[in-house]
């Protein structure tokens, strides 16, 4: 091999290298962990399945229905205030 080819293919290896290196050392974005949290949703807003009534995503009829839930991080369902109290874990009637 010419020496030319020679530095041309140990380039392209040190450049597959360093690039290899480089994402080896990025993770891959991990997602908060999230929680279904019921009585927070506006009309229409909910995730899937609010309950009697409803078939599917954006199906509840009133703001804050109980029986309806959102997708919020972990740990803050029961901080959220709204003008019916404060969100909760479990469906309310």
């Amino acid at each position: 091999m010419s020496a030319v080819k020679t530095s041309a293919a140990l380039a392209a290896i040190a450049v597959a290298a360093v690039s290899s290196a480089a994402l080896a050392g990025k993770s891959p974005a991990v997602k908060p962990a999230m929680e279904k949290c019921y009585g927070v949703a506006k009309a229409g807003k909910n995730e899937c399945k609010a309950g009697a009534g409803t078939s599917c995503a954006g199906t509840a009829k009133s703001d804050y229905q109980g029986n309806a839930w959102k997708l919020v991080p972990a740990g803050t369902c029961l901080k959220i205030q709204t003008p019916h109290g404060h969100g909760t874990l479990d469906p309310q009637a």
